[in-house]
């Protein structure tokens, strides 16, 4: 996973250098996340089938770390790659359901992606199938109202083919998550609504795949302490780098850290 992870954080910052888009922090953030259940957790293969395990990026600013783990995959190919964020292009800065059958949801407006989930997670249940649902939400996310209306829904209708992971980086756009909106204590409140709730290193591949295959009743809610813009030193927990642009300088400064 290392290799792959590393692989992954190479080809986000050659997509945010070539696009000049923003949002790098927030897809090294989840990189580790999103990867290991491409590679070690879901029921997924291409071409896409209806058997297939579900992942929504609610979080959808770091499309990114989605995008460059499907390359990584072979789930889309160069061209596709290149095409993000051009006009004209092929893949845009938040999730088009519509780019490819391996992007599940259109998002961008936060808090959506849970009680869409939940709505897939439930239709699943409903005709006895076997398939699960992922969807990862930040942290700042929890902000939301829809999610928490979600949360509560959730344990009542019995999914626990559902797992949310919280990209928990105590950083969004304009600050400490914490600092805007007090949300703590986040394990307490998750366990109070019904759900089967674990704290986890976020970087840890091993720990995310171990957790995320723990057997349980009850949807589960899996907190990822993680780090804004964790593989490159001068990115690690810095607010900027939500939106400020990877030059060419700044890309191979970063590059040399990844090798």
């Amino acid at each position: 996973m290392k290799n792959i992870t590393t692989n992954i954080r190479k080809t986000i910052l050659n997509m945010a250098n070539a696009s000049g888009s923003p949002h790098i922090g927030s897809a090294l953030s989840c990189t580790d996340i999103i990867s290991t259940l491409y590679f070690k957790v879901m029921n997924i293969s291409k071409p896409i089938s209806n058997d297939r395990d579900y992942f929504l990026l609610s979080k959808a600013h770091s499309a990114m770390a989605l995008y460059g783990t499907l390359y990584e995959k072979d789930f889309l190919d160069k061209k596709t790659i290149e095409g993000y964020y051009q006009n004209g292009g092929t893949l845009p800065a938040h999730t088009d359901r519509d780019t490819s059958d391996f992007i599940e949801i259109s998002a961008g407006s936060l808090g959506h992606g849970l009680p869409i989930a939940l709505g897939i997670a439930n239709s699943i249940k409903l005709k006895n199938e076997s398939n699960k649902v992922f969807v990862l939400l930040g942290d700042g996310e929890m902000q939301e109202g829809s999610v928490w209306e979600a949360a509560m829904l959730a344990p009542k209708l019995g999914v626990d083919n559902l797992t949310i992971f919280i990209d928990h980086n105590n950083l969004q756009g304009y600050g400490r998550a914490t600092e805007l909106v007090e949300f703590y204590p986040v394990k307490e409140k998750w366990e109070s609504f019904g759900w089967e709730t674990y704290v986890i290193d976020g970087h840890d591949c091993k720990e995310i795949e171990r957790v995320s295959k723990i057997q349980s009743s009850k949807p589960k809610a899996i907190i990822c302490n993680t780090t804004k813009g964790k593989g490159v030193s001068f990115m690690e927990d810095e607010l900027i780098w939500h939106y400020f642009i990877v030059t060419d300088e700044i890309k191979e400064q970063a590059l040399k850290e990844l090798i």
